[in-house]
């Protein structure tokens, strides 16, 4: 497959071209990708105005999703906030739109509400289910949908979390789908899916949108990302790129598009096989990790998260000892380890990974429980909250008030409370559990 913009930037930077141009740096520097760093020159063409290699790329992009396909160089952050802006737009002009969504929606979530304007009614979880999880059947959303007075504008879901859960996203299409409502999918930590034996990316699935940072699970370097489209859903080009450049910058990184056109060149070679081998060897480690004594959590190919409190480990204690063996983990909370494995990491370091979870020493178990789920008592909108007047106070002198923003979250950036609820003893407890020493309260 052809790499029209990593040609692009690879001749640019043997050229002897005299910048005068963005970026200050003139091509020279100490990172070494200085070179490949441009701006909008003529022949780069432009991102949210795409007509020729950017286009082209996006195109390859499209056909190996099955669906269009587009670039952002901001993260899944940027293509979720396009999406919710798509899904609504429609629905505004007959006031308030609603969206349905779980309650384990990453904070972004909340910052397009908040900006768009958006009515948010939550799907909760079971009560001492992890923040960090919504498990969602296709009854309890037909049961929530059928329950409101009118059809959400979408259903959002976070699939796979952060803790590598995965819902139904097939049921839940077809929950969606015979009710005339459209289904988002966060899929920020699937990406790979769609390279899977049998496909399982969302679009696939039967999502009408959804976001993938590709730099989460695939080889491609941070804020590369996509928005897809089902071919299904009533969105040209232009509708699609006016949504992506109301959000995002007016100078995307050419180092993140080379990356992505560059990642469209191995996901039609070596890549699916270079999976299916990996994923092999990483089931076989999961195995051996649950022979040994290990309790996981999650049932995401390519994510390897420990319980560890039955190992006898809090899970910040648990990544201390991994990081004194030179192994750094994507997070940890008090219950939770969480690994991302991915075949880049090689078979060597897929057994080095493996060589020190062995050694580590089972102790007597933590017996402490996480804080039970609850759902607090809303007061103002999202909207409201976010853009009030605010103050920071001490988390434990906050009972009663309204939060602000949505920055008390376990990590990783899951709200325990959403802006607009009000903070009980409840959620000062499940503050204090996650290290949250302060929060913004509307004043």
């Amino acid at each position: 497959m052809k790499t029209p913009i990593l040609d692009f930037l690879r001749g640019y930077a043997a050229a002897d071209t005299l910048r005068l141009h963005m970026p200050g740096h003139k091509g020279v520097g100490p990172l070494g990708a200085e070179p490949f760093d441009i701006t909008e020159v003529a022949g780069a063409d432009s991102l949210y105005e795409a007509s020729g290699i950017i286009r082209e790329s996006e195109a390859n992009a499209s056909r190996l999703f099955g669906a269009p396909t587009y670039y952002s160089t901001e993260g899944s952050s940027h293509a979720i906030r396009a999406m919710l802006h798509l899904a609504t737009a429609g629905a505004r002009q007959a006031g308030r739109p609603t969206v349905l969504a779980g309650r384990n929606a990453h904070r972004v979530f909340l910052t397009a509400a908040a900006l768009l304007d958006i009515e948010v009614a939550w799907l909760a979880p079971r009560e001492n289910v992890s923040y960090l999880s919504c498990p969602i059947t296709p009854a309890a959303l037909a049961d929530a949908l059928d329950g409101m007075e009118k059809p959400p504008a979408a259903v959002y879901v976070t699939s796979p979390d952060y803790l590598g859960n995965t819902v139904d996203i097939a049921a839940l299409a077809a929950v969606c789908h015979t009710r005339g409502v459209l289904l988002l999918v966060d899929n920020a930590h699937g990406a790979y899916l769609r390279f899977l034996p049998q496909d399982a990316h969302p679009i696939s699935l039967g999502a009408d949108m959804c976001a993938d940072s590709a730099h989460k699970t695939l080889a491609a370097l941070t804020g590369a990302a996509y928005l897809h489209i089902a071919p299904t859903a009533p969105y040209d080009v232009q509708a699609v790129k006016g949504a992506l450049a109301l959000f995002g910058s007016t100078s995307p990184s050419y180092l993140t598009l080379g990356s992505l056109d560059a990642l469209n060149a191995s996901l039609a070679g070596e890549y699916p096989a270079k999976l299916r081998e990996f994923l092999s060897r990483l089931a076989a480690l999961k195995q051996t990790l649950t022979t040994h004594g290990y309790a996981l959590a999650g049932d995401e190919a390519m994510k390897l998260t420990l319980l560890t409190k039955p190992y006898g480990y809090t899970g910040g204690a648990f990544a201390a000892l991994l990081r004194e063996r030179g192994i750094e983990c994507e997070f940890a909370d008090p219950d939770h380890t969480v690994l991302m494995p991915t075949p880049s990491l090689g078979e060597e370091g897929l057994a080095r990974l493996g060589e020190a979870l062995l050694s580590l020493p089972r102790r007597a178990p933590v017996t402490d429980a996480p804080p039970a789920f609850f759902l607090p008592e809303k007061v103002l909108s999202i909207r409201e909250a976010t853009l009030a007047p605010a103050e920071w106070i001490a988390a434990e002198e906050s009972a009663g008030r309204i939060l602000a923003a949505a920055t008390v979250a376990c990590p990783p950036a899951v709200p325990i409370l959403m802006p607009g609820e009000r903070i009980t003893r409840e959620a000062i407890t499940a503050f204090t559990y996650y290290g949250i020493e302060k929060c913004p309260v509307v004043k």
